[in-house]
């Protein structure tokens, strides 16, 4: 992977073409390129056998640089650096910062691969791009260009396993904005893999995951809560934020977050009086409705400790 950083500071994470790729993409080129150079020039000879030597000559070297030299530039600036090849390999011409090459690119790359690719049949295009750090050739150099990969394969995302219930909602007030995306991707990782790995090994690496998750948001560790569970439901917080703020859902008028750690407050409906029937009574005063408290287990342990 090659981070590329564009003019306006964003990171492209590129794929560099590597030389048995490449080479396979050159070779296809060629050999197109060689049999129609092969075909014109056998017609050329038919309508040119009248001419003396001088002008056979001249008609020669200027049908081998217009098919090897000047088919090869016009293609590459005209599919924007996906020649039969490359198309082929999946491959594609692109500049330093990731835009689509011109023909001031195509132009320079075609005039050093005369020398690099025919005049050489390749060995200083191969030596140079075994010493490049990304896989580029003396044109590439000079041209401020690079071939990239466009086919990648997808790797297989395993879903995250949900929290237990009784923890849904419960981290809805934790600050998550210092958490950063290496500790996310880790934890991720740790989430999808945890069945594969040892129950002690497993136990001891959601411990540390866990504690480093607590420094970060700077909230105590819940009381009671297992350190996967305590992963899977942050994370679950967090792609239901992400969800939310995707789809710009915004909570209802009036309701204000769950603090952390803590079981959101019963809701008590006022008590709606059924309608008379009858003669009119006299008032009688609304009975204040009780709210129910459930009762609450006293806290078994605090933190996260790894087995011994």
């Amino acid at each position: 992977m090659s981070d590329l950083v564009t003019g306006d500071a964003v990171v492209l994470g590129l794929r560099p073409a590597r030389l048995p790729s490449r080479a396979l993409a050159i070779l296809l080129d060629l050999v197109v390129y060689v049999a129609g150079y092969l075909l014109i020039s056998v017609g050329l000879v038919l309508a040119t056998a009248s001419m003396d030597g001088a002008a056979r000559a001249a008609v020669s070297v200027a049908s081998f640089v217009l098919v090897l030299v000047g088919v090869p530039i016009a293609v590459e600036t005209m599919s924007h650096g996906r020649s039969l090849g490359k198309l082929a390999c999946g491959l594609r011409v692109v500049r330093d910062d990731g835009g689509p090459i011109r023909f001031r690119h195509a132009m320079v790359r075609g005039a050093f691969g005369v020398f690099e690719l025919l005049m050489t049949f390749g060995s200083v295009a191969c030596i140079a791009s075994l010493f490049s750090e990304r896989g580029r050739r003396l044109g590439d150099v000079f041209a401020g260009t690079l071939v990239i990969r466009e086919r990648v394969p997808g790797a297989r995302v395993m879903p995250v396993p949900p929290p237990p219930p009784w923890l849904a909602g419960r981290f809805g007030g934790l600050d998550l904005s210092a958490v950063p995306d290496g500790l996310w991707l880790a934890i991720r990782q740790y989430l999808t893999r945890m069945d594969q790995l040892d129950p002690q090994v497993g136990a001891s690496m959601a411990a540390r995951l866990a504690d480093d998750l607590v420094a970060r948001t700077g909230a105590p560790p819940p009381v009671g809560v297992p350190a996967a569970a305590f992963l899977m439901a942050v994370v679950h917080e967090r792609q239901s934020r992400d969800a939310a703020r995707a789809f710009r859902q915004r909570p209802a008028p009036g309701a204000a977050p769950v603090a952390y750690g803590q079981q959101p407050a019963p809701v008590v409906m006022p008590a709606v009086a059924a309608p008379a029937v009858g003669p009119v009574a006299a008032p009688v005063a609304p009975v204040a409705p009780v709210p129910v408290t459930l009762p609450v287990e006293p806290p078994k342990a605090t933190g996260f400790a790894p087995p011994a």
